[in-house]
């Protein structure tokens, strides 16, 4: 089942923004802007990110509930900034990253 916070989400929490659109976070924020997106659409990094048409939110702690997040991070940190949105009550993932790959225990 896909849910709708996927398909048409009415707010998206954008993790590792960037005002760099040649970075993956600025490519998703500028494609999100460039595509019409109309919701409510956070910036989250810890440094500021200055992007019109965004609200910047140094981390996860600070979001009200979302309806998407999407992850531009590394691999590590994935898991824990899942957990952190779905405390807050986003229920829908996308995640742009690498490292999950590897070979190794971990």
């Amino acid at each position: 089942m896909i849910l709708p916070e996927l398909i048409s989400p009415r707010s998206i929490a954008v993790v590792g923004a960037s005002e760099n659109a040649s970075k993956p976070g600025g490519k998703v924020l500028r494609n999100l802007l460039a595509g019409g997106f109309t919701g409510t659409l956070y910036a989250v990094n810890p440094k500021a990110v200055q992007v019109p048409g965004t609200i910047h939110s140094p981390d996860i702690s600070t979001l009200p509930p979302c309806d998407l997040g999407i992850l531009s991070i590394p691999a590590k940190p994935c898991v824990e900034a899942i957990e952190a949105l779905a405390e807050r009550g986003t229920r829908a993932f996308i995640v742009f990253t690498a490292g999950f790959g590897e070979a190794g225990a971990e």
